[in-house]
């Protein structure tokens, strides 16, 4: 199902030698992969990149569990010509410089205060707490039977005026918010 998921955003998954569609990948190398591909699916309004060279910015808040995964997944990559940077959030401030925020489970019992802090700002949220969603985040990691799966809240995306690839889309899990 991982192979189906990144394959249907344009990742090649390697097979493994038998054939089988399963892969090696563990939870957060998945998830860096999907953090980095979700660029090609989103459009941000035009103001968010006034220059072409303008980076796109992947935030993290909380316990970073990618270890190097996410710096290797961005190496070089661009998303729609624009280089890829990924910061560590710390400080107020920095929420409204991420374009992609991904917010960690440790930040379960601060989730509402800073979602709250974005859900007006062109930032595609995402995370991977049960409330996620229900809080007004956009896209969750979700697991099911040990493979990492999304559901994503299109009313949230349409606050802060991000448009959702019909891709994205229909390798969702769930989809609200219609």
């Amino acid at each position: 199902m991982i192979a189906l998921l990144l394959g249907c955003l344009g990742w090649i998954v390697p097979a493994t030698q038998t054939g089988a569609a399963e892969t090696s990948l563990s939870e957060y190398q998945v998830k860096a992969l999907f953090l980095v591909n979700f660029a090609k699916y989103v459009e941000w309004p035009a103001t968010v990149f006034p220059g072409t060279n303008t980076p796109l910015i992947i935030g993290v808040t909380g316990e970073n569990n990618f270890g190097s995964h996410l710096e290797k997944t961005i190496e070089g990559k661009t998303a729609s010509g624009h280089p890829i940077h990924i910061i560590a959030v710390e400080k107020d401030e920095d929420f409204a410089r991420c374009h992609i925020l991904f917010v960690s489970a440790s930040e379960k019992k601060h989730l509402g205060e800073i979602l709250g802090k974005v859900k007006l700002l062109p930032v595609l949220t995402v995370g991977e707490t049960d409330q996620f969603i229900a809080q007004g985040g956009v896209i969750n990691f979700t697991k099911k039977e040990g493979k990492v799966r999304l559901q994503v809240d299109l009313e949230a995306a349409r606050k802060a005026k991000l448009q959702l690839s019909s891709k994205l889309l229909s390798v969702a899990d769930s989809v609200t918010g219609k």
